[in-house]
């Protein structure tokens, strides 16, 4: 068990390296800081000078991987690469360019993600599998066939629209909540019950979806017919056999919404005027504030291969054939 954890911690490494020398030839060899800085001033009017402030400000100006001019092991430390990239494995996201400490605010504005995307994800889960088991249950009948088509229906809908309907006619039409923004504390739900709701309501229909098929792939299965012949009811059939030997294809899915857990919805955020880390790099990048936008990149790389990690240790625990491979 140790030694197949330890392997697949291992095999993340090589990928995070990866992403983030990805990330800095992005940033700083197709774009260039001099690029940087006439994106940030305006093209037009901008001198040599100003580009030279502008980089000096904010330690653009360094050599990107060697600097000739230091001495000793400051050769390689006093560079781009090495402030604005390696750094980032200790998580030194160091600051923004207007100054700020990304660390702090990714420190803030993490929580308000968290109060958002944890009752999303929990909720949205028992939601989707209870509704795709009820359409199992009731499988080839109009039940199943109007669950289908309500499915395909909801997945049809842009997000925008959710939000839009939602909006209109909770927050202004019956004035049940507010339509946006956020109070820290024990006052948040009443922010946070809309955007949970829609969240909620945006996914069911292709997850249920999908989930259906996972459970269709299941019922016909040996096991099942077995079961069924000890003359155990279709329930409990469902729950304890069909639901457990499909919780592979379930948690292979379920990585995908492990970094939107720290880093909220971006759309959500915007819309609802969350101050989460959704919001957070949608501002950075209307604002052009490059450090930010690079430190949230490197973090949703961690995050979700911290979620593929844990997605390879939960496999084995529901099928402990996995720890063999």
């Amino acid at each position: 068990m140790l030694a197949y954890i330890s392997r697949r911690i291992l095999y993340a490494i090589p990928i995070l390296i990866g992403v983030n020398l990805l990330t800095f030839a992005l940033y700083f060899l197709v774009n260039s800081p001099d690029d940087m800085a006439r994106m940030h001033l305006g093209t037009k009017h901008v001198t040599q000078q100003g580009i030279d402030k502008w980089k000096n400000e904010r330690g653009y100006d360094k050599p990107l991987f060697y600097n000739a001019k230091q001495d000793s092991y400051k050769v390689l430390t006093d560079t781009i690469f090495y402030e604005k990239s390696v750094k980032l494995f200790v998580f030194d996201f160091g600051n923004a360019d207007d100054g700020r400490n990304i660390g702090y605010d990714i420190g803030q504005r993490m929580w308000p993600s968290l109060a958002y995307a944890v009752p999303v994800f929990i909720l949205g889960m028992i939601v989707t599998i209870s509704f795709a088991l009820l359409l199992i249950f009731f499988r080839a009948t109009y039940v199943d066939l109007a669950g289908v088509i309500l499915c395909v229906v909801m997945m049809s809908i842009s997000a925008v629209i959710y939000i839009i309907a939602g909006q209109y006619l909770v927050g202004k039409v019956l004035l049940l909540v507010p339509i946006s923004g956020y109070e820290p504390g024990i006052t948040a739900y009443k922010f946070l019950i809309l955007p949970i709701l829609i969240g909620i309501i945006g996914g069911l229909g292709a997850s249920a979806r999908w989930y259906r098929t996972i459970f269709l792939e299941e019922i016909n299965r040996d096991y099942v017919r077995t079961a069924r012949a000890k003359g155990l009811s279709e329930i409990r059939v469902l729950f304890s056999h069909v639901l457990k030997n499909a919780m592979i294809p379930i948690l292979t899915g379920a990585v995908v919404a492990i970094p939107l857990l720290f880093m909220g919805s971006l759309l959500m955020e915007s819309f609802f005027g969350i101050p989460g880390l959704g919001s957070y790099t949608i501002d950075a990048i209307r604002s052009q504030d490059f450090a930010i936008v690079r430190a949230m990149v490197f973090l949703g790389s961690v995050l979700y291969i911290i979620g593929l990690v844990l997605t390879d240790i939960s496999y084995t625990l529901v099928d402990p054939r996995v720890r063999l491979n």
